[in-house]
């Protein structure tokens, strides 16, 4: 198989974890006779300083003919003074608006090997954690109008949080899809008691919920959610909901994990492109230090192979060789453990590679 992948390492440690998960594509790449084509673009803060814009047309044009996208990180202190409007986080927003990446799904598991660095007390995580949450992506708050206007003499800002029937629909049949395929249990995620929008959202999912009798299907609070999920996260297996909520909600299930650090996403289309990117941010604090965590970004690496490529079993060993690395002892720093040998970030991807 033969696959063109543009790859955004953009800034802080995007590049260094980038680095790794090339390496282990590379690797997947000779074992099973595969070629994979990668073009660099840049993204992000780097974008700025050489382009003055946050992503190029042409690099959008680049993204838009692969048959998938591999982002390291983007942003840091360095930009957090630019004007709005090309600001490093508005890339993002314009590659999953431009390749209309409306569903993120970002898997919360809980490895074994990393039990003790859960926040949460063993009796709570001792089953184990294994969710999914179905964020939509390309609409809501974060894509609708905003103004800021003097009214009776102050400053007053203005966030509109649109949601057509169609958005609500098919970021829903994703979610009820993939729960069909796990546990067949979905949670959907809302705040219907203040929020018209959400009164429409929890309307759509009610009619969805009919078409997949074999689901268990539910409708819950955001706010109950977000207690829950330190209460008791086993409860869940697919929750779904709104960009903002997903945003914030899968940030709080990555830590209950120990390491932000280990958490993949995939942001898919209708079709098969996607984009696939570790949760975490650029770390510009420990950036060129070669100790950042890159099993995120090399997991996310596995869902790109999974998800766009359909290479089940070359995403399975990628996940198997994570596993075995872990079993080993082998820790980047954010996830150290006393017993354990702490390696730097290269290290820790030359170690998953060779397990392939």
């Amino acid at each position: 198989m033969q696959k063109k992948i543009t790859v955004l390492s953009g800034d802080g440690i995007g590049p260094e974890i980038i680095a790794e998960a090339i390496k282990v594509l590379n690797r997947i790449a000779d074992k099973y006779g595969h070629t994979f084509d990668y073009t660099y673009v840049d993204i992000g803060g780097c974008a700025i300083d050489k382009y003055g814009v946050p992503i190029t047309e042409e690099g959008m044009a680049c993204c838009k003919a692969s048959d998938s996208v591999l982002l390291g990180a983007v942003g840091g202190p360095k930009w957090d003074t630019v004007p709005a409007q090309i600001r490093p986080e508005k890339a993002l927003l314009a590659v999953r608006k431009e390749l209309n990446l409306f569903a993120n799904l970002r898997p919360t598991k809980l490895f074994a090997q990393l039990a003790d660095a859960s926040p949460l007390k063993k009796e709570v995580v001792g089953g184990g954690i294994d969710l999914l949450i179905v964020r939509e992506l390309t609409g809501g708050v974060y894509f609708g109008e905003k103004k800021t206007e003097e009214v009776n003499g102050e400053q007053v800002a203005t966030d509109l949080m649109p949601y057509a029937e169609h958005e609500i629909e098919r970021i829903g049949r994703v979610a009820f899809e993939t729960a069909m395929k796990r546990g067949k249990k979905l949670a959907s995620v809302d705040k219907a008691n203040v929020l018209e929008t959400s009164r429409l959202w929890r309307k759509t999912m009610h009619r969805l919920s009919e078409e997949y009798p074999e689901v268990e299907y539910s409708d819950i609070l955001v706010d109950n959610t977000a207690m829950q999920l330190i209460k008791n996260p086993t409860q869940f297996d697919v929750l779904v909901t709104e960009n903002m909520f997903g945003d914030i909600l899968s940030d709080e299930a990555s830590m209950l994990t120990g390491s932000i650090g280990m958490m993949p996403s995939a942001s898919l289309s209708s079709g098969t492109l996607g984009m696939y990117e570790p949760i975490h941010g650029s770390a510009p604090d420990i950036a060129g230090q070669d100790i950042a965590n890159p099993l995120g970004t090399i997991l996310s690496a596995a869902m790109m192979l999974r998800y766009s490529f359909d290479l089940a079993k070359e995403a399975d060993a990628i996940e198997r060789a994570v596993d075995q690395v872990l079993d080993e002892g082998y820790r980047t720093s954010d996830i150290m453990q006393e017993g354990c040998r702490k390696v730097s970030c290269s290290e820790m991807g030359t170690l998953v590679a060779e397990k392939l």
